[in-house]
């Protein structure tokens, strides 16, 4: 019984690495797009998205954190 909720509470805790693929690509998409609309601005707006990329990136080694915490520690 507490084998099967760690893996239930690990497998949860993996659908935040989901929501960073998602935020990852509305990040570039993003950059992409701003960069078509104003080229002037590339520089700037790479900084932005690059530190939009670190942020979602971060969120999502919490989640993976979190899920092998659950599993190896519990």
């Amino acid at each position: 019984m507490s084998q099967a909720a760690k893996l239930i509470g690990a497998g949860c805790a993996t659908i935040g690495l989901a929501g960073a693929g998602v935020g990852i690509g509305t990040v570039f998409g993003s950059l992409i797009t701003g960069v078509s609309r104003n080229p002037a601005l590339e520089q700037t707006l790479f900084r932005i998205a690059i530190l939009g990329f670190a942020l979602t990136e971060a969120i999502a080694l919490f989640a993976l954190m979190m899920a092998f915490l659950l599993l190896f520690v519990f």
